[in-house]
């Protein structure tokens, strides 16, 4: 089959790969009919090279038709429309008992010390072939993938995988009080649905970004837009009465732009031999933390941040008395995507309240990904979430 594989930094290859197939009783196949490119798969096109091989292959956003089940997936069959969450989750140990499913301890990858097995997300989520192709293997089938009715466009639904339970995560966790404010810092695809989910819930959004589509594409939407800048945090006082909003989600992670010495330390990792890098990411520290430190100095006093946007390897020092004297409330973890499905699937009806059967904004074959990739991390032509066609 074919499928986009990671081949170094910046270089994705449309690939001839191994067919998937049934290795454990609890598998399935699926053929892939719709699949995203993630912000957080930018984390491997540009930073993560020490955790990848060449060859591995990408992407954790996917759905499709099931053409395969393992003896022990009685929940599925041939033929069954389905969305593939991105962490793989068995929905029967204690964490996944207790809606923590990115923790769960039948899938955990504790050789690397970290949490739930993830698609197409290098060895430290288990190293498991994504869903960037035309076929997948799906692990713990008898649990993780999500039904759908047949009908609607793959557009109505896809969003399942990521994008709408890690949005719909960020706001619970945001804990914003009735008729609060949240700001939303980053509007890329998290940000961008995590504004929607406030407004939807009442909430006044504040958005803040440098993409100017971006801005756009939410103030369109009824979100108050704000341009990053240096005094970008005096305007959002400016906006709530001096004090600040009462919650703020981080959509950014490390990617975020501003910080020149971060960016330098993203650059030389990607020339260093994988040794080598792998330990300056988990010691010395790589991310750029422009996003966190903002959302620090917005927040209100006794305010909650929620932080959805991905950091890798060790960060540089916090603001420890600050927050402490602030008394601020912090929440974050990969999305616990079963935890939320039951919440949002009343939402994807034609109605369409949250805009999902609009939100791409670009839809290309796969073979077309590698040029996708580049088009992506650069934010060329208005570029919030891809969809490739396999």
């Amino acid at each position: 089959m074919k499928a986009l594989t990671w081949q170094g930094k910046r270089k994705i290859e449309y690939s001839e790969v191994p067919d998937p197939v049934i290795k454990e009783p609890r598998d399935a196949i699926i053929e892939v009919t719709s699949t995203g490119i993630c912000g957080s798969d930018l984390h491997l096109y540009e930073v993560m090279a020490p955790y990848l091989e060449p060859g591995d292959v990408l992407g954790h956003e996917p759905m499709g038709v099931v053409v395969e089940t393992g003896a022990e997936v009685p929940n599925l069959k041939v033929g069954d429309r389905v969305v593939i969450p991105f962490g793989i989750a068995c929905g029967s140990c204690f964490m996944c008992d207790r809606g923590l499913q990115s923790q769960c301890e039948t899938t955990q990858v504790r050789d690397e010390g970290m949490g739930a097995a993830l698609f197409g997300y290098t060895r430290l989520y288990g190293q498991v072939p994504g869903g960037q192709a035309e076929y997948l293997r799906v692990p713990q089938a008898q649990y993780g993938p999500i039904v759908v009715p047949e009908g609607p466009a793959d557009d109505r639904f896809v969003f399942l995988s990521d994008v709408l339970p890690t949005a719909w995560q960020a706001v619970e966790y945001a804990a914003v009080p009735e008729g609060g404010t949240l700001a939303v810092i980053g509007l890329g695809p998290i940000g961008d649905m995590a504004a929607r989910i406030g407004l939807h819930r009442g909430c006044r959004v504040i958005g803040i970004d440098l993409v100017p589509e971006r801005l756009g594409r939410s103030q369109a939407r009824g979100v108050e837009t704000l341009t990053y800048s240096a005094d970008v945090a005096e305007q959002v006082r400016h906006l709530t009465g001096g004090r600040g909003p009462d919650s703020v989600i981080d959509a950014v992670g490390m990617e975020a732009h501003g910080s020149p010495k971060a960016q330098a330390a993203h650059k030389l990792v990607g020339l260093m031999p994988s040794g080598l890098a792998e330990k300056m990411m988990e010691t010395v520290g790589v991310d750029r933390l422009a996003a966190f430190y903002l959302a620090i100095e917005l927040v209100r006093r006794g305010g909650t941040i929620s932080l959805s946007g991905v950091y890798g390897g060790a960060a540089d020092p916090l603001p420890m008395l600050t927050m402490f004297d602030k008394q601020i409330s912090l929440r974050m973890g990969q999305g616990n995507v079963r935890r939320w499905v039951d919440d949002i699937l009343p939402l994807l009806t034609d109605d369409d309240p949250l805009g999902v059967d609009g939100f791409a904004t670009h839809h290309v074959p796969l073979s077309d990904g590698p040029a996708a990739y580049a088009m992506f991390q650069k934010k060329q032509d208005g570029a919030v979430k891809v969809l490739l066609k396999p």
